[in-house]
């Protein structure tokens, strides 16, 4: 496991942030690894509060074509949604990133008001 970047451990204070979602499908890689981890594991190193990975069970695309868990032939690419919650500053500042890495899907900001962020302590 990498160590974790200087500042984590951050919170996203109560109020006003910034939300980004990221659309991918869930074997779009970077490299040899899943572009889904690649972007999780560059918001970590990049002092961002935290991420999520959400994994669809149905959906399509510009392709129009629907994949599914339902049917083994169309769950070899499911969407994967990558949420990021900070402040505007901190989104802003990683999206040039998000962009360079996505070639297919939508990558989407939009406010958002934090109400409670609570984390667990580090561990060591």
């Amino acid at each position: 496991m990498t160590p974790a970047p200087p500042d984590a451990g951050r919170h996203v204070p109560p109020g006003s942030a910034l939300r980004l979602t990221v659309v991918v499908g869930e074997s779009d890689r970077c490299g040899h690894r899943p572009l889904y981890t690649e972007i999780v594991h560059r918001a970590r190193a990049a002092g961002l509060a935290g991420a999520t990975v959400l994994r669809g069970i149905e959906g399509f695309g510009a392709s129009q074509q629907i994949h599914t868990s339902r049917l083994l032939s169309l769950s070899e690419d499911l969407p994967v949604s990558i949420v990021i919650v900070d402040a505007e500053e901190r989104i802003l500042a990683f999206l040039p990133e998000v962009e360079a890495l996505v070639t297919e899907g939508p990558v989407m900001v939009d406010d958002v008001r934090v109400v409670r962020h609570v984390g667990r302590p580090p561990t060591s």
